[in-house]
């Protein structure tokens, strides 16, 4: 069964958010931490994963993440904050034994990792 993610990641001041939507958690943090220099990711220093939900089906995921996005700012730290209370960097957790990540050469159709 595929799975699809709503993540949100911040920058080491957690003054940035950047919300988006995958269907492999593992091999999007390893491209945003990846980025080219004019990526937003890359020009904010967004490389913390704070929060991310986990759906079967991708327009669950996609609503979702409209939803959050429409979300003021405080709305949306609270959300992080109830799952993350110490906004610790969860890809570094979920990740920890395969910090490197997918190669660059990873094709999109990888079978996404699961979480649970």
């Amino acid at each position: 069964m595929k799975a699809y993610y709503v993540y949100i990641m911040t920058n080491r001041s957690r003054v940035v958010l950047y919300i988006g939507v995958t269907k492999s958690l593992e091999r999007r943090l390893w491209f945003h931490g990846n980025a080219s220099a004019k990526s937003f990711t890359n020009r904010y220093k967004v490389g913390r994963l704070g929060y991310y939900e986990k759906f079967d089906n991708p327009r669950d995921a996609i609503s979702r993440e409209k939803e959050i996005k429409g979300w003021r700012r405080e709305k949306k730290n609270d959300l992080v904050r109830r799952l993350n209370p110490r906004r610790e960097d969860l890809g570094k957790q979920l990740f920890a034994d395969r910090r490197r990540g997918p190669s660059p050469s990873a094709r999109p159709g990888m079978t996404p990792v699961d979480l649970e």
